[in-house]
């Protein structure tokens, strides 16, 4: 008994050390890198330790090893706290600590899924860290039911700061966590009452714990700093099955400073040396010593190490018995694990005898590609009918508490939360989600697009309703620089489709993405679908642009078109009978730009300036494609609310319409 006292002592002291030391560690980093944000990174470095040290399963070895648990920092600019604890685990080393910030290096100013061996999502934007933990809890739990608990079962921890829970987005995606009782989602508020301008105060007083309890979370208040109530509370958020847990920690900024805690100035900027110094002291270690990270406090860190090797090991005997006995779970494996695609696709047909619109096309290939692959999940931010995805939710049936096989998410007007679960979904891994909503409402969703594309994620996000053939609903529903703007985020697949052809080669293309998103624009109206055997194969969507209906000669105009335009741009033709006209559908300038100059020249030559650019939405960026000597018509205007037919008239989309301006400027 005398000796397991001492042994629990000197295990307190180690602790305790390991702490002073991680605080250190965070001080130089920042002060080096001459900025970084170390007060909040302190304020939380209690709870992170004891996650780490003691609940978090994690392979030393292998930071990608599939059933660890999830850990992101939501709370973004505490990023030298993370990287102090995968630098303990070895992950990182010193000297990438002493590189924070610095251009190229593994520790940048905020964690970059990307770079980072250890580091699980892109985070830094608040509110968004944690929306992309509530999909990865929902990831584990259909991958759970797919594989097996012995194959996929785990916990997602996240980390917050007042500044995640003051932006809507986490709520929204909070919200949705709590009604579908996400059990094996636990998030720890780091509670300390200081953001950048100030106290918390000055902002907001939101009753956190009853608004999340009014969620349907499990709500656990403990003091942040208190290493066994901080243990005691992860047991018990760990033991609720049924809800999400938010474990909110009062805790101090800055916590450890000699005289600074509580203040506001350590959130956002490194601390003068001689506050460093007075800390170190005040910590029990040398002032003058600087990255200190002795090997007592990293053996005592990795005392579990042994552990978690075994529970790797056993998976993996586990995984590869199931490969060599279990031919169906071997075939699951590689579609959701090694992300191939069934052979011999099968994909809808089309009659030329059809009008239909791009997103009723999408929407029945979504059903028949459901079919065949069963990791494809997704939903719409409430416009199941609209976005044509009403099919696929009757077919996959809803998530929810009492049916965790679903593959269709109900996610209501939220889309900021909807594109960032997504993007949580795809970032664990094993999954293909999509999401619906108008192209419209695409602004509400862009920050989570732009992670989406930082990330590398192959999310598909589908955009209906994509101009202002929209009609009735008027200039608030009626995108104009969305598309343009969608195009303007660097790594994002943009593709409008002309017919439904297109479309379904649109949606081989989403499936073969490994590490881009796609942004699938579709039309509410109907339109014609092509004769390909008049006209060039929708295979030919690889390319991004290429020539639909070409001229005999050299073409006197090329006539450039996307989506439902390309009709109008076959009809606009079809009037210039005397002259030599080239129709290009262009359905991704981001797929065209990925070829060779060779193959550009030939769609498009550059002896041939006569050039028409046809696109219901704005000007801008097309004149790179015009030139000088062409004509880009589109819309910079707002809408009105009108029937479709009325507004084509009157905005001049019209063959008769544009063949006289053609006439006029070019012959």
């Amino acid at each position: 008994m005398h000796k397991e006292t001492i042994s629990t002592k000197v295990q307190s002291q180690l602790d305790k050390k390991a702490v002073s030391v991680i605080r250190s560690l965070i001080l130089d980093g920042t002060r080096k890198a001459n900025s970084g944000h170390p007060g909040g990174a302190m304020s939380s470095t209690d709870f992170a330790y004891v996650l780490f040290k003691n609940f978090l399963k994690y392979s030393p070895d292998n930071p990608n090893w599939f059933n660890r648990d999830r850990f992101i920092l939501s709370a973004g600019h505490e990023s030298m706290l993370l990287y102090s604890l995968l630098t303990l685990i070895g992950y990182l080393s010193v000297d990438d600590l002493k590189k924070f910030r610095q251009y190229k290096s593994l520790t940048p100013g905020h964690p970059e899924n990307t770079l980072t061996p250890g580091v699980e999502a892109t985070s830094g934007p608040l509110g968004q860290g944690i929306s992309m933990g509530v999909g990865m809890a929902i990831a584990e739990i259909i991958l759970r039911n797919m594989l097996g608990a012995n194959i996929v079962n785990h916990f997602t921890y996240v980390l917050v700061g007042d500044g995640d829970l003051q932006e809507p987005v986490s709520l929204g995606s909070s919200a949705i966590a709590g009604h579908l009782g996400l059990g094996k989602l636990i998030v720890f508020y780091d509670k300390n009452d200081i953001q950048i301008s100030g106290a918390t105060g000055r902002a907001d007083s939101s009753d956190i714990a009853g608004i999340f309890k009014s969620m349907g979370w499990h709500v656990i208040k403990i003091d942040g700093h208190n290493h066994k109530e901080i243990s005691d509370g992860i047991r018990s958020a760990r033991n609720e099955i049924e809800k999400p847990s938010l474990i909110i920690g009062k805790t101090t900024m800055g916590k450890g400073l000699a005289t600074k805690e509580g203040e506001a100035s350590t959130h956002g900027a490194p601390l003068p040396p001689e506050e460093i110094a007075a800390t170190k002291e005040k910590l029990g270690l040398s002032p003058d010593e600087n990255f200190y990270l002795p090997n007592d406090v990293l053996q005592h860190f990795r005392t579990r190490f042994p552990v978690l090797k075994i529970k790797e090991e056993q998976w993996n005997d586990t995984v590869n018995f199931k490969l060599k006995t279990d031919e169906d779970f071997k075939n699951l494996w590689d579609l959701i694990i090694n992300n191939k695609i069934p052979a011999n696709l099968k994909l809808p047909e089309f009659s030329i005898e059809e009008n239909i619109a791009t997103r009723a096309a999408f929407g029945k290939t979504l059903e028949v590609l459901a079919d065949q692959i069963p990791n494809i999940v997704g939903g719409s931010a409430d416009l199941e009918p609209s976005n044509s995805t009403k099919g696929f939710a009757k077919k996959a049936g809803d998530f929810n508490k009492s049916n965790y096989f679903g593959r269709n998410f109900a996610f209501g007007v939220r889309e900021f939360p909807m594109g960032a679960i997504l993007n949580g979904m795809a970032l664990h891994g094993g999954l293909k989600p999509f999401g619906a909503t108008f192209l419209v409402f695409s602004d509400y969703e862009r920050p989570a697009l732009r992670l989406s594309a930082m990330q590398k994620l192959p999310v598909l996000h589908v955009f209906t309703h994509d101009s202002f053939y929209v009609g009735e609903d008027g200039p608030t529903h009626q995108p104009v620089e969305h598309l343009a703007s969608l195009r303007a985020i660097p790594e994002l697949l943009v593709i409008r489709p002309a017919d439904a052809t297109e479309t379904v080669e649109a949606m081989k293309i989403a499936l073969e993405q490994k590490d881009r998103p796609i942004a699938l624009v579709l039309t509410r109206q109907s339109l014609p679908v092509i004769d390909r055997n008049t006209y060039s194969s929708a295979d030919n969507l690889k390319y991004g642009a290429y020539i639909l209906k070409d001229s005999i000669n050299t073409p006197d105009v090329i006539i450039i078109a996307t989506g439902s335009e390309v009709q109008l741009a076959l009809e606009t033709a079809e009037k210039l009978n005397n002259h030599s006209v080239r129709v290009v559908s262009m359905p991704s300038v981001e797929l065209f730009e990925k070829q060779d100059e060779e193959y550009k020249n030939k769609i498009l030559p550059p002896a041939v300036t006569n050039r028409v650019i046809i696109e219901a939405g704005s000007t801008f960026g097309w004149y790179k494609y015009a030139g000088d000597n062409g004509i880009v018509y589109g819309i910079d205007h707002y809408g009105d609310s009108a029937p479709a037919s009325a507004l084509k008239k009157a905005y001049g989309f019209t063959a008769g319409n544009l063949a006289d301006i053609i006439n006029s400027k070019f012959f």
